[in-house]
């Protein structure tokens, strides 16, 4: 499957039938992709979906057997690394133990024409940015991890590229650090305006900071879209089970009008979906999903599109920002989650009582068989 575009201004890079293969190991297939000058665009997918190689395709580490690349309009195919308006912060920071922080952010313009004071001048000014203003003389060897990072940005974002590759950066570090550099990493992209690509295999990660979302498996790009649809609209099955969680219903397809499908599930019954919430070709069975945050314990107001499903609740597990229940509905052991926020004034259901949940048709997706 090809990921599609919708015109979003000028693309700063761009990617047309891209395909890589390590010996018999295809690593990008047919990848084509548009990046568009100053966005923050992510590239999602679990280890070994070929992200990394696409994003050393672009640096110029890699090149494609076939397919074009285009920064700024210019096919760079043979352009070397160097010559390129890129620049790339590595997963393990590629920082010179040797060196103190000015001399790791300066590396790069020592062989340019600027003098001492001009480099020192620009080393201040992009350590200011990043939050390590007095740090010049400090020891890389004395650096926390979060340091280390600001310290590789730095050194990329000094040469001024056009485009910034970011491979995993913040993998190492710790859940809290982590979070805190998502925030600062988005703000830093927003205040100089350059496009930022990022590589990384944390949903999380790729929700909060990205414009859009290229999200790949097996060396295919599934969909490229805004986060918001990414999570309410995956394109393909693979997608929606990827990014946060999906219950899953096997159905078989019973009729199908202009407007709506309708499909028979053995657990859900006989139900009617808008044809704009079905995804990928025309099969006889399809998978209904629908997110555990749809579900709720009080029946809503939304009159035939309300519809419901009754079990026995076998666990609840405490997540801190959500609860999660686990619902056995009885046939073939079949489980369903439900996630809800907890609340201080809402009673809910013990673990081996029998209940009801509700759920709405215009939360339900539904992806055909391949």
């Amino acid at each position: 499957m090809k990921a599609t575009n919708e015109d979003l201004g000028h693309a700063i890079v761009s990617l047309n039938n891209i395909k890589k293969s390590f010996n018999d190991i295809v690593a990008v297939n047919d990848v084509s992709v548009q990046i568009r000058e100053g966005e923050f665009f992510s590239l999602l997918g679990p280890s070994g979906c070929g992200k990394t190689t696409l994003l050393r395709i672009i640096a110029g580490f890699e090149s494609p057997e076939t397919g074009d690349i285009l920064i700024n309009d210019k096919l760079v195919n043979s352009t070397p690394p160097n010559i390129r308006p890129t620049n790339m912060v590595f997963q393990n920071y590629a920082i010179f133990p040797h060196l103190n922080v000015q001399e790791n952010v300066g590396y790069g313009l020592q062989n340019t024409k600027l003098t001492s004071k001009s480099i020192k001048n620009k080393v201040d000014e992009i350590l200011d940015m990043v939050g390590l203003s007095g740090f010049n003389f400090r020891s890389s060897s004395a650096l926390s991890g979060g340091q280390k990072q600001r310290v590789a940005l730095a050194r990329a974002l000094i040469l001024k590229p056009r485009v910034l590759l970011l491979d995993e950066p913040l993998s190492a570090l710790d859940k809290n650090l982590r979070e805190q550099m998502q925030f600062e990493l988005r703000q830093l992209q927003k205040s100089i305006g350059i496009t930022f690509i990022l590589v990384t295999h944390d949903q999380t990660e790729a929700l909060t900071m990205s414009d859009r979302i290229g999200v790949m498996f097996d060396g295919i790009v599934d969909q490229v879209a805004t986060p918001e649809d990414i999570y309410t609209k995956p394109a393909t099955k693979r997608v929606a089970s990827f990014i946060g969680n999906m219950n899953f219903f096997r159905s078989n397809i019973l009729s199908s009008t202009a407007e709506s499908v309708r499909v028979e599930s053995d657990l859900l019954g006989v139900l009617d979906i808008d044809k704009v919430n079905i995804f990928g070709g025309s099969k006889p069975k399809v998978s209904v999903g629908i997110r555990p945050e749809k579900f709720k314990f009080k029946k809503p107001n939304g009159g035939k599109k309300v519809k419901s499903l009754a079990g026995k609740l076998i666990q609840k597990t405490f997540l801190g920002e959500n609860l999660l229940f686990s619902l056995d509905v009885g046939k073939k052991a079949e489980m369903v989650s439900i996630s809800l926020t907890p609340s201080g004034e809402v009673t809910y259901p013990k673990v081996g009582e029998n209940v009801t949940v509700y759920y709405s048709l215009n939360d339900l997706l539904a992806y055909f068989e391949v």
